[in-house]
């Protein structure tokens, strides 16, 4: 396996994770998906360059390399559904608009798959926890932001368009209350965006599992609508023009992360 993630450390309680930006397949993989899937076109594409600002503000930030058609890093190793009606697993068998993502006959091996947890899924949450318990030990406590976007629409898993911004805090179980008002607030000064808390996507596997308010770690979904800051379909450009003022707000979400946790944790 060639390198499956890119890890920086940073100086604030705040980890920013981006488990679907990755763009490498395996050679089963890659053998085996149908000709509209060749260009990965359920990449949360460009999210690293979106999120390039995270360096300014000091956060840490884990980013995977691997695609999700190999093995998804934001569901749970066993698989357990995370969304009623129509979503991916562990090892998606569909692209978002529902079409088979493999070949008849072509689908990487149980073994194969076996291997791909061990050596794509299991090194990026072990990163993940050894970093959340290092801004815990450091801090008090720790801040997780998973970073994620999609197109705009997709019928298969939703009605009509998203909103632009997509908090997702599992109903609020994964931050304080508080905190998820604060940031809800920050996407309503902005109102040339649409935004919501806990619609469509509450929150992945990461969110569910890392978050624990009582144990002093909170985490937030976004998931992002591509029609921000990029276009949604071949070639997948990123757009400058378009990123600009939605890194505006993607930076005060993330300031605004921080200082609710420098607030509420002061001593």
């Amino acid at each position: 396996m060639e390198k499956v993630l890119n890890f920086k450390q940073g100086r604030v309680p705040l980890l920013i994770s981006m488990p679907h930006a990755g763009l490498r397949l395996t050679p089963a993989v890659q053998a085996g998906l149908i000709p509209e899937a060749q260009s990965l076109p359920d990449t949360d594409w460009h999210i690293p360059r979106l999120y390039e600002f995270a360096d300014e503000l000091g956060a840490s930030t884990l980013a995977a390399e691997y695609s999700r058609f190999v093995v998804d890093l934001n569901r749970p190793s066993d698989d357990k559904p995370m969304y009623v009606g129509a979503t991916t697993g562990l090892y998606p068998a569909t692209l978002f608009d529902g079409v088979p993502l493999f070949r008849e006959g072509l689908e990487p091996s149980v073994e194969e798959r076996a291997t791909y947890l061990q050596q794509v899924w299991m090194p990026y949450h072990q990163a993940l926890q050894q970093e959340l318990a290092r801004l815990k030990a450091e801090f008090g406590y720790a801040l997780l932001f998973d970073a994620h976007s999609i197109r705009s629409v997709i019928p298969h898993l939703f009605d009509g368009k998203l909103p632009d911004f997509n908090l997702g805090t599992f109903n609020g179980a994964s931050c304080d209350p508080t905190l998820a008002s604060q940031l809800e607030a920050i996407c309503a000064r902005h109102d040339q965006f649409t935004h919501v808390l806990n619609g469509r996507f509450k929150g992945g596997h990461i969110t569910r599992h890392y978050g624990n308010p009582e144990q002093d770690i909170h985490a937030v979904q976004l998931e992002l609508c591509q029609s921000t800051y990029m276009e949604e379909f071949e070639p997948f450009n990123y757009r400058p023009d378009l990123a600009a003022p939605t890194q505006v707000v993607l930076r005060e979400l993330l300031e605004g992360f921080v200082a609710w946790g420098q607030k509420t944790y002061k001593k």
